[in-house]
């Protein structure tokens, strides 16, 4: 099967090769305070400062996944209010969790097809705004100027961006905000099971500052430990190694961008071509370039996802509001031109 589902997704074809090698190497069984530990630690955020442009200064931390760095932000980063401009499902899922632990946080919508509103009114007790660069539920994204402005904005607020969707796949502007955080099953092409965060000096200053120690993975001691290219848990190993060996292995961010418009550009004149669907977001200005959703009939939706899967293909199903009627399509690094290809010519062949 071919998964085109928007994560996990289908990891690069090298990956059960690289898991040879870690076994081989004794790496499944290596102690997480040994050298050969720090030293995959190390190289893998090397590889990742250097591939993906991640300035100096900045901290790059391993933890399990996304929503972890949803916990680490409200517990290390926030002590009295966070506030959270979203699209879309998961952008309001982080703040629906941040109440949890936060419960002055506060929220503003925004529509589908709008851009991120130009004038954003922070409340003046929020020490944090959280922001989804790339919306998985939906297809949509932020641009980098929108980030940029809303930073430049409030300079004197933390910003978190959720980049789960988007990191590694198209080229971010780290500079713009105080964290950035991506779980590796989408564009890293890799299983699921590790996250990296990724944190400006500014941000822990901040962690200083509140002086937050009350768990595992508080943000203070997550520091301490990688000042030692260590964690503060027993980490996944293997997928570190996997990161390590994918990265050293792929293009500067700038290319693998470049490969990814140039599909998304493809997937737009194909679905301007097709008489039975249309892309969900009709704002082209406001259009991911990672994810690709789009929508049909119920019955044109249901009869795709069985007749995808008898060729081999695996399409991702709708989220939230559009589950029924809506179908989504990753546009991720690993994937090959030659699976596009045989999606392309499903799509292109299909009738009910």
């Amino acid at each position: 099967m071919i998964s085109f589902y928007p994560g996990p997704s289908k990891v690069y074809p090298e990956i059960p090769g690289y898991v040879q090698e870690a076994y081989k190497q004794g790496l499944l069984s290596a102690n997480h305070r040994s050298a050969e530990f720090i030293f995959i630690s190390s190289t893998a955020i090397s590889l990742l400062k250097e591939k993906l442009h991640v300035p100096e200064g900045y901290t790059v931390f391993f933890t399990s996944s996304a929503t972890e760095c949803w916990e680490i932000i409200s517990q290390s980063l926030v002590k009295n209010m966070s506030f959270h401009v979203y699209n879309g499902a998961f952008g309001e899922k982080w703040f629906q969790y941040a109440q949890k632990l936060q419960p002055n946080a506060k929220a503003l919508s925004f529509d589908l097809n709008e851009a991120l509103p130009e004038k954003i009114l922070v409340p003046a007790h929020a020490e944090l705004i959280a922001l989804t660069h790339n919306e998985t539920s939906n297809g949509t994204a932020l641009t980098q100027e929108e980030i940029a402005a809303v930073k430049n904005t409030y300079p004197d607020k933390l910003l978190a961006v959720d980049a789960t969707s988007s990191m590694a796949g198209v080229a971010l502007d780290f500079k713009s905000a105080d964290v950035w955080f991506a779980s590796v099953q989408k564009c890293f092409g890799l299983p699921a099971g590790l996250a990296v965060m990724i944190c400006s000096p500014l941000a822990l200053e901040k962690a200083a500052q509140i002086g937050e120690r009350r768990h595992y993975n508080s943000l203070l001691y997550m520091q301490e430990m990688m000042q030692k290219w260590q964690t503060t848990y027993t980490p996944n190993v293997l997928n570190i190694y996997l990161l390590m060996r994918v990265l050293q292995n792929r293009p500067d961010i700038s290319v693998t961008e470049n490969t990814l418009v140039s599909r998304y550009q493809a997937w737009m004149k194909l679905f301007g071509e097709l008489n039975y669907a249309d892309l969900l977001v009709d704002n082209k200005e406001v259009r991911s370039k990672t994810v690709i959703p789009f929508r049909a009939e119920q019955l044109v939706i249901d009869q795709l996802r069985t007749e995808s899967k008898k060729v081999g293909l695996v399409l991702g199903n709708g989220y939230g509001t559009w589950k029924e009627n809506s179908l989504r399509i990753a546009n991720f690094p690993a994937i090959a031109d030659g699976e596009i290809e045989k999606l392309v010519d499903f799509l292109k062949s299909f009738s009910l």
